[in-house]
């Protein structure tokens, strides 16, 4: 008898659910920014009004997290949320990937309903 392999463990671990996360590949790049930059491995995920689907995705480095802030730690980088955008960006991934059109941080969110190819800009 022979049974299916184990799935692969996510590499961040949150006790929320709603807590948006980084994966191994965000958080390598954060801590190479940040060292660049002289700056903390923190990356602050805010979402604003505009772009071509309704709201768009902001990525900064942070020096540090606000007191209502949600935070989830990968590898030892922070990501953070301010709560008005956590509401947008709930249960969230952020990944960083590399291809022949670019490299960019990318947000897996399930809150979606719409997107756009430049993958920046979401709709609810």
């Amino acid at each position: 008898m022979s049974s299916a392999p184990a799935p692969a463990a996510p590499d961040f671990v949150t006790a929320d659910p709603a807590t948006p996360v980084l994966t191994a590949a965000a958080a390598a790049r954060v801590r190479a920014i940040g060292q660049r930059q002289g700056k903390p491995a923190l990356l602050r995920l805010a979402v604003e009004g505009g772009g071509c689907s309704g709201f768009q995705y902001r990525f900064a480095l942070a020096d540090a997290a606000e007191a209502d802030d949600r935070v989830s730690e990968t590898d030892g980088v922070r990501l953070v949320v301010d709560p008005v955008s956590l509401d947008l960006v709930a249960g969230c991934t952020v990944d960083y990937v590399e291809s022949l059109g670019g490299a960019a941080f990318r947000v897996d969110n399930p809150q979606a309903a719409a997107g756009c190819g430049c993958g920046s800009s979401f709709g609810i």
